[in-house]
């Protein structure tokens, strides 16, 4: 999901308690994820000026007014608001017809003002929200501990002195991951050292010599040995293991192996281009030796690793099956699974990541296929293809810590694949920050929350998705094709949904310090050793994972950090989370008409809650089982449906690698088309009932539209973008969210409110469940 910029408070805005904006993005890595939002309103101001009235109050009509003459909302809010959107509009928009070209209508002018920065693959508006929170956080981060600073009521700084000692020890902790990342002098001087220690290693668990031979089964200790040593520095080779919720007993954690996320290629299609592997393996030929140039690497060897990665892709499940629960769930004994691939030894390897006796009483195996093709692989390999692609695992998760020319050819390699300019590098500050928050969020998340987020923005946004909840279950009712007993249950787990909004209050509490400290307890940073301080990160990371099992799920927890821009449902936990990231402008803000708030961030909200019943969310109860809960027919009545929207999305299409025109995938984009049509039709209706009660202020500039029209406005404004060629390539493979223009048409052609808002010719949606 998205992104905005922190501007500085004008006096005016302070003294009408107005709130400003700020957002990020980030994920976390654990084997099992999936992928929403927020809201509520409060006291609102009329000020009378020069005679004409200026409303506030969410943008809202004074009641008492009813439909008056001058309704116009002239506060720096909305005045920044509607400047936004001109500035976005396309400079025809007047003359553009909505039906036919509506992701041109709204960000027209977007594409044509915004270019991509030479290290940027890709950037819309949500790219710009999280910019704006780095450089929120940048100054956080390069400022004092804010001793004297006002604080929000829910402030650490309200505490007493103790509290603030351990909060001040928190933020110094964070300065010193910061500071150590921002040191380029001492990180060029390490050079390639660090790295290479890593590399000893690897090569010391797994030793050739020049009589190895293939692998054999005297190997498959050293193989385990190795691969337990690379997860442990949260490096998949060969194998993905992780913890989850178990999808059947979801307050359970349980193991699972999958096979990794990632080759050594964007996507298991790249293999298939010969040119492109010429060119991968002439990178390879440079970087490796110039690390190593007393071991001998020879480029026969370098050919046997790409050769042994394409036969892996080759068997790597695709995209739309890895997210498919009924295909990757496969549970297993722990010698089950391990006999798929005696070769790595998997038992050793799960029972070393576990905590001491704990049962693993069985494994979710994710990719069974891949593992047994993967055990036929391995016993056709040479020792030395198996060491190399382990030193390049290392090399490939860990270059990004290190500077020296030795990596360059890798970087610039990386970069066009991408379609970013070869030697382009993000600035420093970015990398730093983004370092930090995938490091020690939640120390991140204290202080960031504290200057982007108050107690009136929380009220918004569980409002708003309390809305969004009701306004579904009014929807379900009404649904034709779901039998009795199916929208029965389907309400119940409406009901059921937990909606987490802004930022975790256990698990850690984040403005709690003492709760902050005793997380982060176990690790130890300092300001002058950056790979040091990435790899320890990295272990924590992966032990936190593991530590889990043996408990009950923790539900308290959340996947993404608090400057995220992003939002998220969680099927075995039943939960839709939006972080204050995410509830800013110009997605989300208390002091707009509330049809801004509502066409972005309550169809966010729609769109997650949506989740809970698409192709995926569909097969989870109201109590997050894995089981059958809809009936034979029901299933049968949604597949048809669901096939209108495979079709749909098929149709669109963009330049591929070869010049031809290389097509969505309708069935690995399913869940999200379905969520988007969803999410936009329950935002539409929950704004509805809300401007029936209170109606909504217009914003000056935009008289061309309606205040329904301006709610569509606001959605795909959210998606305006752009992208290099390549980027894109890497999306349609792997992306389960169709392109960002595509969601725009798709979506508005689904929608039945959008056609007659815009009196559209034909009032029909194309595809249409809720």
């Amino acid at each position: 999901m998205p992104f905005e910029d922190p501007t500085e408070k004008t006096a005016l805005l302070e003294e009408l308690g107005a709130t400003l904006e700020r957002p990020t993005s980030r994920r976390s890595h654990a084997v099992f994820r999936r992928v929403g939002r927020i809201g509520q309103l409060a006291i609102g101001l009329l000020l009378v000026i020069g005679g004409g009235f200026h409303y506030l109050n969410h943008g809202q009509l004074p009641e008492k007014y009813g439909v008056v003459k001058d309704r116009t909302c002239l506060t720096p809010s909305c005045i920044h608001a509607s400047s936004e959107i001109l500035y976005n509009l396309s400079p025809n928009y007047k003359e553009l017809d909505p039906c036919t070209d509506f992701e041109e209508l709204v960000c027209g002018g977007w594409k044509e003002r915004h270019d991509l920065r030479p290290d940027q693959g890709d950037a819309f508006t949500g790219t710009i929200m999280s910019e704006n929170s780095q450089r929120l956080l940048r100054h956080i981060l390069e400022a004092p501990y804010p001793k004297d600073s006002r604080h929000s009521y829910f402030s650490p700084m309200q505490l007493s002195a103790g509290d603030k000692s351990e909060d001040e020890k928190n933020f110094d902790k964070m300065k010193a991951v910061y500071d150590a990342c921002l040191d380029e002098e001492t990180i060029k001087k390490a050079g390639t050292a660090p790295l290479i220690k890593i590399l000893r290693e690897v090569i010391r668990l797994f030793p050739v010599t020049q009589k190895s031979g293939v692998v054999t089964e005297d190997d498959h200790a050293s193989i385990g040995d190795t691969v337990l040593y690379l997860a442990q520095q949260g490096i998949s080779a060969l194998i993905s293991p992780g913890t989850g919720a178990d999808d059947t007993d979801p307050d359970t954690v349980i193991v699972a192996v999958s096979a990794p996320y990632r080759i050594g290629l964007p996507a298991k299609e790249r293999y298939l281009d010969e040119k492109l592997l010429a060119r991968y393996q002439a990178v390879i030929s440079e970087v490796l030796p110039a690390l190593f140039p007393d071991q001998e690497i020879s480029n026969s060897t370098i050919e046997s690793l790409v050769s042994f990665e394409k036969e892996l892709a080759a068997v790597s499940p695709s995209p739309e099956d890895r997210n498919d629960v009924t295909k990757y769930y496969n549970p297993m004994t722990l010698s089950e699974a391990s006999a798929l691939t005696p070769q790595l030894n998997l038992s050793h390897i799960i029972l070393s990541l576990s905590p001491p006796h704990v049962e693993i009483p069985r494994v979710i195996v994710m990719t069974p296929s891949y593992q047994k093709n993967l055990s036929s692989i391995l016993s056709d390999t040479e020792k030395s293809t198996l060491q190399t692609y382990f030193l390049w695992k290392a090399v490939q998760s860990l270059h990004t810590y290190i500077s020296s020319p030795i990596l360059t050819p890798y970087t610039r390699f990386s970069n066009e694949l991408a379609g970013k300019a070869p030697d382009s590098v993000p600035e420093r500050w970015r990398t730093c920050v983004s370092h930090v928050d995938d490091g020690v969020g939640w120390i991140l998340s204290r202080f960031f929350v504290e200057k982007a987020f108050s107690a009136k923005a929380k009220e918004f946004g569980d409002r708003i998705v309390s809305d969004i909840k009701a306004l579904f279950i009014e929807k379900l009712k009404k649904t034709q094709w779901m039998e009795a007993s199916v929208i029965d249950a389907a309400i119940n787990k409406v009901h059921n949904i937990i909606q987490k909004i802004g930022y975790p209050t256990k698990s850690p509490d984040i403005m709690d310090p003492h709760a902050l400290g005793e997380f982060y307890s176990s690790v130890s940073v300092s300001s002058d050793e950056y790979f040091a301080n990435a790899l320890a990160l990295r272990q924590f990371q992966v032990k936190e994972e593991w530590s889990a099992l043996g408990k009950p799920v923790d539900r308290e927890k959340w996947d993404m950090t608090v400057p995220t821009v992003n939002a998220y449902y969680n099927p075995p936990g039943n939960e839709i989370v939006f972080p204050a990231g995410i509830m800013q402008f110009p997605v989300f803000d208390v002091n707009l008409p509330e049809y801004v708030s509502y066409g972005a961030f309550a169809s966010v909200a729609g769109h997650e809650l949506s989740h809970a019943f698409d192709s995926t969310g569909r097969h989870y109860d109201q109590n997050g089982n894995y089981t059958d809960w809809w009936t034979e027919k029901t299933v049968r009545e949604f597949e048809k449906r669901a096939e209108c929207f495979i079709e749909q999305y098929a149709n669109f299409s963009i330049e591929g690698p070869d010049g031809r025109p290389l097509h969505v995938n309708g069935r690995l984009t399913l869940g999200e088309n379905i969520a988007d049509a969803g999410g936009v039709a329950a935002g539409f209706g929950a704004w509805k009932r809300r401007a029936e009660e209170a109606p909504n202020a217009d914003l000056p500039g935009l008289e061309f539209f309606s205040q329904s029209q301006l709610f569509f406005v606001s959605y795909a404004n959210w998606w305006c973008g752009k992208s290099t060629k390549e980027t894109a390539v890497n999306r349609i493979y792997n992306d389960p969210h169709a392109p960002k223009w595509a969601r725009i048409l798709g979506t508005m052609a689904n929608s039945r409110e959008f056609r007659e808002s815009f009196g559209c010719g034909r009032k029909e949606p194309v595809c249409e469940l809720w």
